[in-house]
């Protein structure tokens, strides 16, 4: 097995959201490593970091399972995302909000995804009536797996991901593309899940790059990469 840090703008693999795109991550990989990859799971285009792969189906078959088993207080599989998003939410919440599959898939299921505050910023960009923009940097932990599960959960609760021109917000998209920061600020940076054959706890962790970075330096109390 392996994990990469995909980087953001890089597609993971071919899919009908893919519009003629020929420059794919599991392609990239087959050649990297010189032999047949298997996706445990999908990041967006937009989204850098972690991403868990195997070199065998019967490994993928293993992780995916740890990928599912969810058990209350066990803890199995743990995916934390670094992701900036406009106001100051709670220091803590969690949004249980149904979403569907995407384009052709209607059918709504449980989402869950739960959201720490790691820091907050107030910077001297105007914003609807006020002389001041506030944005937060979150750790969030999706329990579930949905189609753009994160940046939907953050709209939905009008705590917009910066960066997203599918579900954010314009007016602060561009406040962050004036400061040189054009990416979506959604980084997977932590993996941790017990290996299915030794049962050891495996943790990695992708540093983010220099875009995303200079995003978090407008954060005082900005975490250690």
């Amino acid at each position: 097995m392996a994990v990469v840090n995909k980087p953001a703008g890089l597609m993971v693999h071919d899919s009908a959201l893919a519009r003629g795109e020929t420059d794919f991550a599991a392609d990239r990989l087959r050649e990297q490593f010189g032999r047949p990859i298997f996706l445990v799971h999908r990041l967006d285009r937009a989204t850098s970091g972690c991403l868990l792969l195997a070199f065998d189906r019967d490994t993928a078959s293993a992780l995916g399972k740890v990928l599912m088993s969810r058990e209350v207080g066990k803890a199995a599989f743990e995916k934390d995302y670094w992701a900036v998003c406009r106001g100051w939410p709670e220091e803590s919440f969690v949004v249980d909000h149904p979403l569907d599959g995407g384009p052709g898939k209607p059918v709504k299921k449980p989402a869950i995804t739960r959201f720490t505050r790691l820091d907050t910023v107030e910077l001297d960009l105007p914003s609807a009536a006020f002389p001041t923009s506030r944005y937060a940097l979150l750790c969030a932990q999706p329990e579930t797996g949905r189609f753009r599960q994160i940046r939907r959960h953050l709209k939905h609760v009008f705590h917009h991901l910066i960066g997203d021109t599918s579900h954010g917000d314009g007016r602060h998209n561009r406040h962050f593309r004036m400061l040189g920061i054009h990416r979506m600020l959604l980084h997977a940076r932590r993996l941790a899940f017990v290996h299915p054959v030794s049962g050891e706890r495996v943790e990695a962790i992708a540093p983010p790059d220099a875009e995303f970075a200079r995003a978090l330096a407008l954060f005082p109390g900005t975490p250690a990469h």
